[in-house]
């Protein structure tokens, strides 16, 4: 994602801009698990345990540049550090929850779990 992108407002704009910001392979769970409340770097690799290191570092510092992820670092040895969700990253409640519902429905329907599976490889 580009860190000073604009858009031209067509009629897809607000979509396009929505996806820039929570778009990807990541960025929906680490937003989804940061729901339930502010969690350390390790508890969100247990919660994900597919990504790398860097990919979720880099996502956080994305949606931390974006104004959706607070970042609190503590000064101790060793240094915590917590993440949380902004009170704009939380307006996204009923959009991720959404997607979750909508995600729940379509993987119930008859044979669309091992379809989803063999396109993901």
């Amino acid at each position: 994602m580009a860190r000073h992108k604009t858009y031209e407002c067509s009629a897809g704009c607000p979509v396009s801009a929505t996806l820039d910001l929570i778009g990807g392979k990541w960025k929906g769970l680490i937003l989804y698990h940061l729901l339930e409340g502010t969690l350390r770097f390790g508890e969100l690799r247990k919660c994900i345990p597919d990504v790398t290191q860097r990919m979720l570092t880099q996502h956080l510092r994305e949606l931390e540049a974006s104004g959706l992820v607070h970042r609190k670092v503590y000064v101790e040895v060793p240094p915590r550090v917590e993440y949380s969700l902004t009170a704009q990253g939380q307006t996204l409640r009923e959009v991720i929850l959404a997607l979750k519902h909508w995600g729940e429905a379509y993987l119930g329907q008859k044979g669309r779990k091992r379809t989803l599976t063999a396109v993901a490889r």
